[in-house]
């Protein structure tokens, strides 16, 4: 799979949220969306960047965004990781690992010595007509809703 860049539409998917909704990015259309994958639900980094957006979830909503978080983890983990921290915003179900591949997210990661595969921590930007305006691959975890903002 070819990465992503800037100025490509985003790929459309269609997958259920933490309350088992059906979920697609072209239903999203006229809006701006920000898009963000996290390798894992309840995890430091995770948290905090998902704080971090909800915490400023009403001024990225006045600057006309949606936010959905991505990760391969099941309907169950999203619901408590939404309910723990309050999360007003869809987190998308991606079990099948077909989003996180779509978007050239799903990478070879070592720690420790050992690789395996995992999501990169990303956040694609989408305009009103599905075309990628930003992609942050350096997410400041704690800040990330500012480094959306600031841009």
């Amino acid at each position: 799979m070819e990465k992503l860049k800037i100025g490509d539409i985003a790929p459309d998917f269609r997958a259920k949220n933490q309350h088992g909704e059906w979920v697609e990015l072209k239903n999203l259309l006229g809006n701006k969306v920000v898009l963000y994958f996290y390798p894992k639900d309840d995890t430091p980094g995770c948290t905090a960047e998902s704080c971090s957006l909800r915490d400023n979830y009403e001024l990225l909503q006045q600057k006309g965004y949606r936010v959905m978080g991505v990760s391969v983890d099941d309907e169950k983990s999203h619901l408590k990781f939404a309910n723990k921290y309050n999360l007003p915003f869809d987190l998308i179900v991606d079990d099948t690992k077909t989003i996180v591949q779509q978007y050239g997210v799903w990478v070879e990661k070592n720690m420790y010595g050992k690789t395996y595969m995992g999501t990169a921590r990303t956040t694609f930007l989408i305009n009103e007509k599905g075309v990628i305006d930003t992609i942050i691959e350096k997410v400041d975890t704690k800040n990330a809703a500012e480094q959306i903002v600031d841009l």
